[in-house]
């Protein structure tokens, strides 16, 4: 619920349907809180007899991921790339970011080490 609760800070607008979902899990734990934001929903019949919320399963997959970029073994970025992308795709996003790019500019990479799904560590001298 907090995870919920951060996100819709960072929202702009959050749709009825999610906050409807987020007042019947609050509820069992705040029952006035939970009727109260109910009402103010727009709903007159009580929460006590609505339906629990369902998830949809296709939403918890995630189609990308991020992955730390290293240069000389020190973390100094993080990018976000497709799940299944190849270790050249991997290799080109972190050679192309602007933070590595600081420490790389100038300098003679000697080797690039991409885990794909986990990390990149380019080693400069």
């Amino acid at each position: 619920m907090m995870v919920f609760i951060n996100d819709c800070y960072k929202a702009e607008v959050i749709p009825t349907e999610y906050a409807e979902g987020f007042v019947k899990l609050l509820a069992p734990i705040a029952p006035h809180l939970g009727e109260e934001l109910w009402e103010l929903l727009g709903h007159t019949n009580s929460i006590t007899y609505e339906q629990w919320p369902s998830f949809d399963e296709s939403k918890l997959v995630d189609d990308e991921i991020e992955v730390v970029v290293q240069v000389n073994g020190k973390v100094r970025s993080k990018v976000k790339i497709a799940k299944e992308a190849s270790k050249e795709q991997l290799e080109k996003v972190a050679l192309e970011d602007e933070k590595v790019k600081e420490f790389t500019d100038g300098k003679q990479i000697v080797k690039v080490i991409a885990v794909p799904g986990k990390l990149v560590n380019i080693v400069v001298k």
